[in-house]
């Protein structure tokens, strides 16, 4: 059965797909549904809408991870950081970080 938010965030960014927070939305409903292949796309649409969307990194890498898409892991963590350190969002920067450690020891 779909989930009825991640239909809802598909109706609306019909409407307006220049709107990084819904892609955001419907990556992060994708992730809670557990559907990495789904959350990914939403998330890099997220970050080409908005590149400094910080959060939108820490949830694309954590998707990947997940996929087992290790290496692409990998660059966007290190990409995340460098935005997330620009926008001074700590808290990102710490979990990309403790994210991209976790990859070497996988």
């Amino acid at each position: 059965m779909a989930n009825p938010k991640i239909e809802q965030f598909k109706k609306v960014l019909q409407m307006d797909p220049k709107d990084e927070t819904l892609w955001f939305g419907l990556g992060k409903a994708y992730m809670n549904d557990e559907n990495w292949k789904e959350a990914i796309p939403a998330l890099e649409q997220c970050i080409l809408v908005k590149p400094e969307y910080s959060a939108a990194y820490l949830a694309l890498a954590q998707s990947l991870k997940q996929a087992q898409e290790f290496g692409k892991c990998h660059a966007i963590c290190t990409e995340g950081i460098t935005v997330a350190t620009k926008n001074g969002n700590l808290l990102v920067i710490k979990d990309l970080e403790a994210l991209k450690t976790s990859l070497s020891s996988s």
